[in-house]
């Protein structure tokens, strides 16, 4: 493949991978391009301008630096655009990268960039922000929520346990699910989660069919409550396929309208949004090309 001749990047300054943002700009420069468009940001909410700047210069490729959140809010922006993106996982999750087996090593990831393939994937689309990995309400939305960036730098995927294990007792909201435009669930749910991948939050396997590709997000409701029914259902989410479970139920579509009886808080790819009562999620079949391995 030739090498891009105008590469930018951009990334976050707080998140780090092998030897950091200076590895990264010599691997970047070794590779001979001619012209190298470099933005940082000290928080992901940041990116989607310093991303409209790099576009407006029309690269070959953009490569983001950082953890789920940073990927949101850059493919929020290069969401219907022609341009490549290269991801650099250098952040907790990683959950997008991991689901295209993109590795968190620094070496390959840039190789990723520059030889591997160009795969052009679906995002999801929730109040007006699109979304690679998943959208959560409930359960989810709280654990997310409470596990902030100083847990997570302390803990890692840790983080997500700990907080986890303090919201199992949480109340179960009344949720009113439609999907393309039929009823389909209409019962009491501690967590609502749309995908667009399968492995979500420490690395449970939440939707076992999904693929990035294949023009559909796929729905998954937990029924669980306390401690005793959410180990059921995790345990067999770790062992077997997750819809075997009695306290989960799956399916897919390209449109899902969600109405909750309280307010509660919802995620995008980890990050806590606000509350509401009522969402609605789309597919957007093909919306970005993601440079991952060649197989």
């Amino acid at each position: 493949m030739r090498t891009p001749r105008k590469i930018a990047v951009v990334a976050h300054q707080r998140k780090t991978l092998d030897g950091g943002l200076d590895e990264l700009r010599r691997r970047i420069t070794g590779a001979g391009v001619d012209d190298l468009i470099w933005h940082e940001v000290p928080k992901s909410r940041k990116a989607p301008k310093k991303v409209r700047s790099a576009l407006e210069n029309d690269p070959d490729l953009l490569v983001v630096w950082g953890g789920d959140g940073m990927v949101q809010r850059t493919l929020d922006v290069v969401a219907g655009s022609k341009t490549p993106v290269a991801i650099i996982p250098a952040g907790t999750g990683n959950l997008l990268a991991t689901n295209l087996g993109i590795p968190h090593d620094l070496e390959q990831a840039v190789d990723i960039a520059f030889n591997g393939r160009r795969r052009r994937i679906d995002l999801g689309k929730l109040a007006g922000e699109h979304f690679g990995v998943m959208a959560g309400v409930g359960f989810d939305g709280a654990m997310i929520h409470d596990a902030d960036r100083k847990m997570k730098d302390r803990l890692g995927k840790l983080a997500y346990v700990w907080t986890g294990l303090r919201h199992v007792n949480g109340e179960a909201a009344t949720a009113r699910i439609t999907v393309d435009g039929v009823k389909w669930f209409d019962d009491e749910a501690s967590c609502v989660l749309i995908g667009n991948v399968g492995t979500i939050t420490g690395g449970i396997k939440a939707f076992d069919d999904a693929e990035p590709d294949d023009g559909w997000l796929d729905v998954g409701v937990a029924t669980a409550q306390g401690a005793l029914q959410w180990a059921r259902a995790l345990g067999t989410m770790a062992v077997g396929r997750s819809d075997r479970s009695p306290f989960v139920r799956t399916t897919r579509a390209r449109h899902i309208d969600v109405k909750l009886q309280t307010k509660m808080e919802y995620e995008l790819d980890g990050g806590a949004r606000t509350k509401t009562k009522r969402f609605t999620a789309a597919v957007q079949p093909g919306a970005v090309k993601i440079c991952v391995p060649r197989q």
